[in-house]
């Protein structure tokens, strides 16, 4: 088990509202490994949003409120890329956290894929998930984070772990099954798939299509699995999408967060 230490859970917006399942599978991870994980369910949206409309002020006031609130802990652990990697590298275009407290605080701000890789050494839950899992590799994820290789780099770059990878191969019967393109975009992009809708769902059906010979396709960012579960749910066809750690989680007790 893992040094006991106090953990800041980060719910996103959309897992609040959409995917709950997907915050309670991070707490039964991280009381498994031994530690003492809290939710406040006062806290808000990050930020991502405004900053990526241009709506700065909005964005400021809910990053202030971001840091204030998760000051006193370890660490912070999220299930979603995309919000720790607005956390991480894009606080910082808005002032805040270049330096003391708020800079170690952003800086332990983690991905819970991440987390549990580079600071517990890929940890084997027991899990078991008896089913083909394609692995769809969120831009945010790769390219903010470092959580896995990007093609953009090419053949001959420095190899770089891949993080969902190796905690897909802790868990019991589970098949992962190769894509043809393995970090291309799903199409949601946030806004974009608002703004651009056929070209969104075009590529979230090129996607499906890519992970037709798996029954479900997981990764570390929940809207972007929302995403393709809607193409799903349009088109009548592909892989099931499910959260990392719900499949991480299978097998392990209830949640008992503070």
């Amino acid at each position: 088990m893992a040094t006991e230490r106090d953990i800041g859970l980060f719910i996103p917006c959309y897992v609040d509202q959409l995917a709950p399942e997907v915050g309670w599978a991070t707490v039964r991870i991280l009381e498994h490994l031994g530690h003492r994980v809290h939710y406040d369910p006062e806290q808000t949206c990050c930020g991502q949003p405004f900053l990526n409309t241009g709506a700065a002020g909005d964005a400021a006031r809910l990053a202030r409120g971001h840091l204030a609130r998760f000051a006193r802990f370890d660490a912070i652990v999220c299930p979603s890329g995309s919000c720790v990697a607005t956390v991480r590298h894009r606080f910082g275009e808005l002032g805040f956290g270049e330096q003391g407290d708020e800079a170690r605080q952003r800086a332990n701000t983690f991905e819970l894929g991440e987390y549990l890789v580079d600071r517990l050494g890929t940890p084997d839950l027991g899990a078991r998930f008896p089913h083909r899992v394609a692995l769809l590799q969120s831009c945010h994820g790769l390219r903010d984070l470092g959580l896995g290789p990007r093609s953009e780099t090419g053949p001959d770059a420095e190899p770089v772990r891949n993080v969902v990878e190796q905690l897909l191969g802790t868990v019991s019967g589970l098949e992962l099954v190769p894509s043809s393109r393995a970090d291309e975009c799903c199409g949601f992009g946030g806004s974009f798939a608002v703004k651009f809708p056929e070209v969104s769902t075009r590529m979230g059906r090129a996607r499906l299509e890519d992970f037709s010979a798996a029954e479900y396709v997981t990764g570390t960012d929940v809207s972007c699995l929302l995403h393709l579960a809607g193409v799903r749910a349009h088109t009548g066809t592909g892989p099931i999408p499910i959260h990392l750690a719900e499949i991480l989680a299978s097998g392990l007790g209830e949640a008992k967060a503070s």
